[in-house]
């Protein structure tokens, strides 16, 4: 039975209709309506399909796992392009965007594709396109999945592969996320700094000095902490670009091993991001938002979500608030000694994930695999 409600899951956020109206969203891709309706009898329970997965052997099951912005890159999509729908998903992003964003993704430039209002659904779409890939190869995957989550915007995707959102609807509230966050970025300059610790790093005493130093400068209310908690003396601090200047100027003072700005355009995941949230808020009361059929974890605490209405607020909340991979990848991978773990597919551009999985969790990371979106290497 779960396999077909992970099926149904894949296909409802294709297939039923959108509550906003014709005007506002593409209709469905050819053939999605039909893909729904031959599943659409596998959803009519929801408990009795998470009785099997608990049932079923944890080897035998599977965890996705969706990148954020970062990952992007020119050439994404190109190995992804012979198999089932994906055009169609491409054709549909178009409508939705009023852009054509498979010829962005195909062919940049680079510095296009990098900004903010163009790479969150790139990599949304270029994301759901490899589910396409991953469910043509290895359907068992995808129907014997129990678990997703994604950094930041990917959170979005683990919740349109769930079946909580259609497809039209999500990447409409990425957009509105990604344009709102670009235009926050755009009002201050700021940024986010990969810092690579130690048992004796200090993260917090190294940003609250940051903010004294800001002060000096004559910045009102900086801005300067930790944005990202990634593995054990890992994390990424976001914030004015003066403070995170500081702190690679003293990072032998804080015992900071390694640090590197990242290619972004804001301090995300933090009040810089204030300005965002209602754009995002009023787009995500509009849509239809539903239970998610298999479990979905949030970034904002590291818990599945249980109620539409927690997907909704914490949506909102995530994008001024750091994101606890750390805290997800214990939640989701947590178990007795000797128990099995399931299979791991980061389903998107990049394996930054699977390299985060590694430093969390050794083990789980040894049933890792990557789906390819580069080029198409038939795996």
């Amino acid at each position: 039975m779960i396999l077909r409600v992970a099926r149904a899951a894949w296909a409802r956020g294709w297939g039923a209709g959108c509550r906003r109206g014709a005007a506002d969203f593409p209709l469905p891709p050819p053939r999605a309506v039909d893909v729904a309706e031959l599943l659409r009898d596998a959803t009519a329970t929801e408990e009795e399909p998470r009785e099997a997965a608990a049932r079923r052997p944890p080897g035998q099951c599977s965890v996705l796992l969706f990148p954020g912005q970062g990952s992007q890159v020119v050439g994404m999509g190109r190995g992804l392009l012979r198999y089932p729908r994906v055009r169609e998903l491409y054709a549909a992003a178009r409508s939705v965007l009023g852009y054509d964003l498979l010829e962005l993704s195909l062919h940049g430039p680079q510095e296009a594709l990098d900004r903010t209002a163009h790479c969150q659904p790139a990599v949304f779409v270029a994301s759901l396109a490899a589910v396409e890939k991953l469910h043509h190869l290895q359907p068992a995957v995808v129907e014997n999945c129990v678990a997703a989550a994604g950094f930041s915007v990917g959170e979005f995707t683990a919740l349109v592969f769930a079946g909580a959102m259609e497809f039209s609807e999500g990447l409409y509230a990425v957009k509105v996320r990604a344009e709102a966050m670009q235009e926050a970025s755009e009002a201050v300059p700021s940024g986010m700094l990969s810092v690579l610790g130690q048992p004796r790093s200090k993260f917090n005493i190294a940003c609250l000095e940051a903010q004294e130093h800001c002060k000096t400068l004559g910045i009102k209310n900086p801005v300067c902490e930790v944005a990202n908690y990634l593995f054990p003396d890992c994390r990424v601090i976001s914030g004015h670009l003066e403070a995170l200047q500081f702190l690679r100027e003293n990072s032998s003072k804080y015992h900071f091993r390694r640090t590197k700005m990242l290619p972004v355009s804001g301090g995300f995941h933090t009040r810089l991001m204030e300005p965002a949230l209602e754009p995002l808020e009023q787009v995500l009361k509009s849509i239809g938002v539903r239970k998610p059929l298999v479990s979905v974890h949030s970034n904002v605490d590291g818990n599945r979500y249980m109620h539409p209405r927690h997907i909704q607020k914490l949506l909102v909340r995530q994008v001024v608030s750091p994101v606890k991979w750390e805290q997800t990848m214990h939640a989701i991978y947590e178990r007795k000694r000797g128990t099995e773990f399931p299979q791991t597919f980061e389903v998107g551009p990049g394996k930054q994930l699977g390299a985060v999985l590694k430093s969390c969790n050794l083990q789980a990371w040894r049933s890792y695999q990557h789906v390819e979106v580069l080029e198409d290497d038939g795996t």
